[in-house]
């Protein structure tokens, strides 16, 4: 237990950007009026419930936003500090999970544990049920137990179609970030677009 819950190296150091696709009037509420954006809670959520952005990867959020919400879709940009992460590129995460599932699984012992599925897509896992079950496990196990639940939760998810046949990079990768503590969001902008005559440093 005590490897598994190490935290000596779990505050990640720097701040980081991440974008947040959304409708125009959410845009317009965070930038114009000061609100925060809210919660997701959904049962398939990737990285638990919380706030999702992309880290700097504009690109990809508005790709999605425009997606789903057409000429009504509109990116929000935001500085992030992960504050004590459960960072899923980190190989002591991969403990910390399996003490999670470990847990649903003597919680669902007289029901069917939740699955991750497909969704609408054929080739990528997008309702992840499952594995928003084992973290939020883990995050009712540390408050249980008195211990402080994690700020944010970063992981790596490979998407999309290979980039060329047999190659193991995927056209849609990407790192996501959940932010649980909404105090880890250190301000919201609206992202600019390049200055062309000077290059980007």
């Amino acid at each position: 237990m005590e490897s598994i819950l190490n935290t000596m190296y779990s505050k990640l150091p720097n701040l980081v950007l991440g974008f947040h696709g959304c409708k125009k009037d959410t845009y317009e509420q965070v930038l114009y009026y000061h609100q925060h954006l809210k919660k997701s809670e959904n049962e398939y959520d990737w990285l638990g419930h919380g706030i999702y952005f992309w880290e700097n990867n504009y690109q990809r959020a508005r790709e999605w936003a425009y997606n789903r919400y057409s000429r009504d879709g509109m990116v929000i940009g935001a500085v992030l500090d992960l504050g004590y992460c459960l960072n899923l590129t980190d190989y002591e995460s991969s403990g910390i999970l399996k003490m999670g599932y470990e847990l649903l699984k003597e919680k669902c012992s007289d029901t069917q544990l939740p699955q991750n599925k497909m969704g609408t897509s054929k080739i990528d896992l997008l309702l992840r049920n499952l594995d928003c079950a084992v973290i939020q496990t883990v995050q009712s196990f540390f408050e249980k137990q008195d211990m402080p639940q994690y700020d944010s939760v970063r992981g790596v998810f490979t998407e999309g179609n290979p980039v060329y046949p047999g190659a193991g990079v995927f056209e849609k990768t990407h790192i996501q970030i959940c932010i649980v503590n909404p105090n880890c969001i250190k301000g919201y902008f609206s992202p600019m677009e390049p200055n062309e005559e000077y290059r980007i440093p």
